[in-house]
């Protein structure tokens, strides 16, 4: 009966100290969490991760303050200190915290931060006024684009119209060719008939030849 309370004393120590080492490896939990670019459907969470502790992901716990909603965000093998927040509802409060994940485990959560979404009224206002920079370069990319297609087109329509101004001259030059082929072939027929000669030619034959069939008879 001793050896087994000994023994048992024995595992709850091992178990303990087991977890007091998985506590003492776990990393620091994040700094600094804030919360910025608020839109009408979305947010940016950023924080900070204490110097000297190895992390290899986060964890984010995001609910409604009403509590109707909650969502759990998890990602390892990310060196990211930021996560965007999607699928947001308008002019709503919520709570979240930030835990960093390490190779023995996750950390402790951060302090709750508390934010309110925008409205659909206010989005573009605070899109003009704070503009996210990678938003901000995807939108000059988008003009420089939309520039070379307008420079593209307009020189396709120039090519066009050399080609049309091209094919009508063409038509223009065939046809009148085709004209003047066409009054050679039909000349007069005073021209294309053979001429007759007078005093010995083809017609004063013909006549000969009538003549020299009549026999004259004397009484």
């Amino acid at each position: 009966m001793v050896s087994l309370l000994t023994f048992g004393r024995l595992v709850l120590s091992l178990f303990g100290c087991h977890i007091c080492l998985a506590g003492a490896n776990r990393p620091a939990a994040p700094v600094n969490v804030s919360v910025t670019h608020l839109r009408a459907d979305s947010a940016t969470v950023s924080w900070n991760i204490p110097e000297g502790e190895t992390v290899i992901g986060f964890a984010i716990s995001q609910q409604r303050q009403d509590g109707l909603m909650q969502r759990f965000i998890r990602e390892v093998n990310t060196t990211s200190r930021a996560c965007v927040l999607w699928d947001l509802d308008e002019d709503t409060d919520y709570i979240i915290q930030v835990q960093s994940v390490g190779l023995h485990g996750e950390s402790l959560a951060s302090k709750k931060i508390h934010f309110r979404t925008l409205k659909k009224s206010e989005h573009f206002q605070s899109a003009m006024m704070d503009q996210d920079p990678a938003v901000e370069g995807l939108d000059i990319s988008r003009h420089l684009l939309s520039g070379e297609i307008l420079i593209i087109m307009m020189v396709l329509l120039m090519w066009a119209a050399v080609i049309a101004l091209f094919c009508k001259q063409y038509d223009i030059i065939k046809d009148n060719d085709s004209n003047n082929h066409s009054k050679e072939k039909t000349k007069p027929l005073s021209e294309q008939s053979t001429p007759e000669y007078h005093n010995g030619g083809l017609l004063g034959s013909k006549f000969q030849n009538t003549s020299s069939s009549v026999s004259i008879i004397k009484v």
